[in-house]
């Protein structure tokens, strides 16, 4: 029996690649994003055995966010997995940062993923299992200076995931944090860093099978919580 997968937040790069790999593994794919123009054409194009659902959802609002699942459950049914994804930022410090900035990046970020979260919980709870995935960045673990809003959004994802992990963990229900430790590849991203060497990038298809793993594994007893990926100590700001 097929898995239904929301993604929410999705755009070209790891976005993608996510709706890509798990379609591959059979799974009926929703995509969620403010705009279409991406989402349609991706869900058309997913790959076999999967089906794909585009579905224009702001995640800062509340109402579009349950209405977004509403529309999975009439296509698709229950929600097995649900991918919080979805990012937003200033990149400003604490004395250029405006309010309105800070609070989208919350809006996003921990809103966002709590409404998202709280609708596929419930869905998971009444099937008897799923998972959730969060996607963190450096930020989430170790502040790095400047970027306060994004910072304070990656941080309260954490812990929302850290404890929707320790309440329905017993359910059945494996939630998981993904700390991504340097740049995804991406055409947006080798253009803002033409002189960067190709190698530093980290490849989204590769982080795809991360999320796959976190995904199909049965045994909830042994589930990790939090992985880490790199492209080695060189770039890393944890090492």
């Amino acid at each position: 029996m097929a898995r239904t997968a929301v993604i929410a937040g999705v755009g070209p790069g790891l976005g993608e690649s996510l709706a890509r790999k798990f379609a591959a593994e059979g799974c009926e794919v929703a995509l969620f994003a403010r705009s279409t123009d991406h989402i349609e054409e991706l869900a058309a194009d997913l790959p076999e055995p999967g089906e794909g659902l585009a579905v224009r959802t702001d995640l800062t609002d509340v109402d579009q966010v349950r209405e977004g699942f509403e529309a999975v459950r009439d296509v698709f049914g229950p929600v097995d997995v649900l991918v919080n994804h979805a990012s937003a930022a200033s990149w400003k410090g604490l004395m250029d940062a405006s309010v309105e900035e800070f609070e989208r990046a919350w809006a996003v970020n921990g809103r966002g993923a709590f409404v998202c979260s709280q609708e596929a919980v419930a869905d998971m709870r009444e099937t008897g299992g799923g998972t959730v995935v969060f996607t963190g960045a450096t930020s989430a673990v170790r502040s790095l200076g400047g970027a306060i809003g994004f910072t304070a959004a990656k941080f309260a994802a954490r812990g929302m995931a850290m404890d929707i992990a320790q309440e329905f963990g017993p359910e059945g229900i494996h939630v998981a944090h993904v700390v991504i430790d340097g740049q995804i590849d991406s055409a947006d991203a080798r253009e803002r860093a033409p002189d960067r060497e190709a190698e530093t990038f980290l490849d989204p298809d590769e982080l795809a099978e991360t999320y796959w793993h976190l995904v199909e594994r049965d045994d909830v007893g042994t589930q990790p919580f939090e992985v880490h990926v790199t492209n080695g100590p060189r770039n890393s700001e944890f090492i």
